[in-house]
C-alpha cells in the first residue's frame, strides 16, 4: 500500500505487445510508490493518451504501430514536457538509439533488464535524472565525441 504522504510516480505503458504492457503493469503495481495510469499500443494512441493523464513517466517501445516510437518521444516533449519518457526496446542499433535520445528521451533500456533495474531507472528519471543502458551507453559517448560529418558536401566522392 502506497503511503499517502508520498505520492506515487505515475507511470503509462506503451508498447504493441500486450504480454508485456501486462507483465510491466503487474510488476511495477507490485513496487511501492508507484502506479500505472494507463497504456496502449500504437505512438498515436500513446500521445494521446499521456496528453490526457499526463503521467510522470512512459515506458516507451520503438517499434510500434501509429508512427513508432521516436515519432511518438518527438511529439511528447513539445505538448508534454514535463512527461520523462524512458525508451524500453529490444533495439540497440545505433539507428534506433540516437534518434531517440535526440528526440528527448530520458532514458534508454533493453528487454533483458533486470525487473529492479527497470523499477530503479523509473524512480531516477521520475527524480530529472538521465539514463543509459551500460550496453549502449559506450556507443552514445562515440556518437557525440565523433558525429559525422554534416551538411550534403560531406556524403559527396572525391
Amino acid at each position: 500500500m502506497a503511503d499517502p504522504a508520498k505520492p506515487s510516480i505515475r507511470v503509462f505503458l506503451a508498447d504493441d505487445h500486450p504480454v508485456v504492457r501486462q507483465g510491466l503493469r503487474t510488476y511495477l503495481e507490485s513496487r511501492p510508490g508507484i502506479a500505472v495510469v494507463g497504456e496502449a499500443g500504437d505512438g498515436e494512441a500513446t500521445v494521446t493518451a499521456v496528453e490526457r493523464l499526463r503521467p510522470d513517466v512512459v515506458l516507451m517501445d520503438l517499434v510500434m504501430p501509429g508512427g513508432g516510437g521516436v515519432a511518438a518521444i518527438r511529439r511528447l516533449r513539445e505538448r508534454v514536457p514535463e512527461t520523462r519518457v524512458v525508451v524500453l526496446t529490444s533495439f540497440a542499433s545505433d539507428d534506433q538509439v540516437i534518434p531517440a535520445v535526440q528526440a528527448g528521451a530520458a532514458g534508454y533500456l533493453l528487454k533483458d533488464v533486470e525487473p529492479s533495474g527497470l523499477e530503479a531507472a523509473v524512480r531516477l528519471v521520475h527524480q530529472g535524472e538521465a539514463l543509459l543502458d551500460p550496453q549502449i551507453a559506450g556507443r552514445v559517448m562515440e556518437e557525440v565525441a565523433h558525429p559525422p560529418p554534416a551538411g550534403d558536401l560531406a556524403s559527396l566522392t572525391p
